[in-house]
């Protein structure tokens, strides 16, 4: 019996690629295996610990990290998964005399044998920075993943002691008795969300450095997250904790470079390495990065204390932005404790303006899932609904899993909607006695002007609501323009042009174009007519939310039946290209039909985009197109490639999206799609269409 794993950089087609030849290898020279694929999906078929047991022999086929310490004592065969692709029947004999793992072998396998996702092929240029991006979206998002579970479960504990076990106080906020069911309640809550900080810290790290990195990640989270320990009255919050795992993360895979002695290895990845990784990062936290925290609240402090008698409507915009920014981190707490401390001298009013813009980010965070769905994740709508709860007990923490992961779109729209709650606050006069924020505070008689406090928190909810939606809009239409060009080759990048991470927006689907993939600008030039413009971010809302599905799209509209070609004429590598970039041209969204095919030749002098299984996809990043286009064309002799399995290319796409619109795409997607090119029960049928329509009717398979 034996196991494999399978892995790719962009975790889409060459992991589930090498999956299949291995499996098709074994059952051909009559060896039972079974194979394990981390793709971005998650891993699926994982080898249990009975497997391993019974294993006698494992092969690698990956590049990217993956986790060898459960193979200790058993015959690894560590290759790049170009390997496995190109040589599955090799790989299988060789792994019977391959080395056996040490016991104390903790680390993780890098690509060794060539393979970089793309074929064995280097990517476009930029690729390695690219890899690079890809590993610290990657780490952000595994941190995010295992802190949400601890927002959530803390901050709904929280909030239910209060509404049920607490009452107002003017020195306390909301108090909740001592010795109480309550209180126990309420501290259970607390220690969810003192957790939440360092496990993002660290699962951040761990998935950079692997399980060394986990206890110095975890550690400096904590210690970020603990302003006393740094002479700060604020801990830096979840940003302190973004720095602390991102520098254990790289801490650790930088000491694993060191060489050590033979009899030291064993110890390395759970003693040497965590206690050097967790020494340094907590003294360097300590002593260089917290003196600046600490510098910051010290100075801001005294910066609001010269405000006090400014407009009140420019401090309460002032008091939002920074309530919004950090949530928990020195410069939130700052003009919290600001708030806070006026309250005992009857200044209650900047109280008020801190409590209206509290419970803005978790309010508008979790609308804003509700008025653009498409845009989140199934576990984000959920925790939207919690933020959503969270938000009405004045728990701001509640939109930190939000800010996390897509802190560029989501900050800022957090800032600009606590500034209106704040200023419409300040203007109203409104006061809070007790130092909390969010309606339950209204709700239990702290607030004086209680309407406008109430218009002061819907107007930030709905400007952070609409801000966001509108900004992460924005960025995944950037993404769906082309999807990391020079990140991957082959199938990912293909597809990543091709598919985009979210339905196209209402205005490319004007009647008469959408079934093209048009924009509405080429409606427009067709006589159709252009759609309106929403009257008001109302309007806009609801029609995001409420408008209906749109027909069925081949490959989300960027392939049409314009693109497509039943028999290509080309002969060879250059003419195809050529032939195939005259046909992205029937669209005329391809200004330079010269350029393109220079671009494009240029990327297979980089390395073939030759897939195998007679499939090849050339693909450009140029501005010799003006928008993102796929093309598909079938040879019927077939078109040497140089594929890593030999064959002519039959089935090729031709992929091409402007300069500045290469970016991510949606992973999951892409997933199914190169699954769906591995069938090959589907690649006949492409072969057997007989006209476009009939390509297009197999292709929409995929969707």
């Amino acid at each position: 019996m034996l196991l494999a794993v399978t892995a790719c950089p962009t975790g889409i087609a060459h992991t589930y690629m090498a999956a299949e030849k291995l499996q098709q290898a074994a059952e051909r020279l009559g060896v039972d295996i079974k194979v394990e694929t981390q793709g971005s999906i998650g891993a699926e078929n994982v080898l249990s610990d009975n497997d391993v047991r019974g294993a006698d022999g494992v092969i690698i086929a990956a590049d990217k990290d993956v986790d060898r310490s459960r193979f200790a004592g058993k015959r690894v065969l560590s290759v790049g998964v170009a390997e496995g692709i190109s040589r599955p029947e090799h790989l299988i004999e060789q792994v019977r005399s391959a080395p056996v793992q040490g016991a104390g072998d903790q680390g993780t396998q890098t690509a060794a044998d060539g393979g970089d996702g793309g074929g064995g092929a280097p990517g476009a240029a930029g690729g390695s920075g690219g890899r690079e991006r890809s590993v610290v979206y990657k780490a952000l998002m595994n941190g995010v993943s295992y802190m949400i579970p601890f927002v959530v479960v803390g901050g709904l504990l929280i909030a239910i002691s209060l509404s049920l076990g607490g009452h107002t106080d003017p020195k306390g906020g909301l108090v909740i008795p001592d010795g109480s069911f309550w209180m126990h309640v309420n501290q259970i809550g607390v220690i969810g969300f003192t957790l939440m900080v360092p496990i993002l810290s660290g699962y951040i790290a761990y998935a950079i450095g692997d399980r060394p990195a986990l206890v110095p990640g975890m550690i400096g989270g904590w210690i970020a997250n603990t302003g006393e320990l740094y002479d700060s009255e604020a801990g830096a919050g979840f940003i302190g904790a973004i720095v602390t795992g991102f520098l254990a993360g790289y801490l650790v895979r930088g000491i694993k470079q060191v060489k050590v002695p033979k009899f030291v290895q064993p110890i390395m990845p759970i003693i040497v390495i965590p206690i050097l990784a967790t020494s340094a990062l907590g003294l360097f936290f300590i002593y260089v990065v917290g003196k600046p925290i600490s510098w910051v609240f010290e100075h801001l402090t005294d910066w609001l204390g010269g405000m006090t008698g400014t407009s009140a409507i420019l401090l309460g915009a002032i008091l939002g932005l920074m309530i919004a920014f950090d949530m928990g981190g020195p410069v939130n707490k700052t003009a919290f404790l600001f708030g806070a401390g006026l309250i005992a001298t009857g200044n209650q009013t900047v109280m008020g303006m801190c409590a209206a813009a509290i419970p803005v980010m978790p309010l508008g965070q979790g609308l804003a899932t509700l008025v653009r769905k498409r845009l989140y994740t199934d576990q984000e709508r959920e925790t939207g609904l919690a933020a959503l709860f969270m938000g009405l007990f004045g728990i701001s923490e509640g939109a930190i899993p939000f800010a996390a992961a897509r802190p560029a779109q989501v900050i800022p729209a957090n800032m600009l909607g606590g500034a209106v709650a704040g200023a419409v606050a300040g203007l109203a006069s409104v006061e809070d006695a007790v130092p909390h924020g969010g309606p339950i505070v209204a709700v239990l008689g702290a607030v004086g002007g209680v309407p406008m406090f109430f218009v002061a928190v819907a107007a930030g909810t709905v400007v952070t609501a609409l801000a966001t939606v509108s900004l992460v809009d924005l960025s995944e239409r950037k993404r769906r323009g082309g999807a990391a060009l020079g990140e991957a080759s082959g199938v990912e990048v293909a597809v990543a042009a091709a598919v985009p991470a979210a339905a196209p927006p209402a205005s490319e689907a004007s009647a008469g174009a959408a079934s093209a993939g048009a924009t509405s600008a080429d409606a427009a030039s067709a006589g159709a007519e252009p759609p309106r413009a929403p009257e008001s971010p109302w309007e806009a809302a609801a029609a995001a939310s409420d408008a209906p599905a749109e027909a069925p799209e081949v490959l989300s509209g960027y392939l049409t039946e314009q693109t497509v070609k039943v028999r290509l004429e080309a002969g060879d590598k250059e003419a195809a290209i050529r032939e195939m970039a005259e046909l992205l041209a029937r669209t005329g969204k391809v200004a330079d039909v010269a350029e393109l095919v220079r671009t494009a030749l240029a990327r297979e002098a980089q390395g073939t985009t030759g897939l195998g299984e007679e499939i090849a996809v050339p693909h450009a990043k140029t501005d010799a197109v003006t928008a993102p286009v796929v093309g598909f064309a079938r040879s019927a002799e077939g078109v040497e490639w140089g594929s890593l399995d030999g064959t002519r290319a039959r089935l090729i796409f031709m992929i091409s999206v402007p300069e500045a619109a290469a970016g991510d795409e949606h992973l999951r997607i892409l997933a199914l799609l190169s699954r769906k090119l591995m069938d090959v029960g589907f690649r006949e049928r492409l072969v057997a269409a007989g006209d476009e329509a009939a390509v297009l009717e197999v292709l929409r398979e995929v969707e």
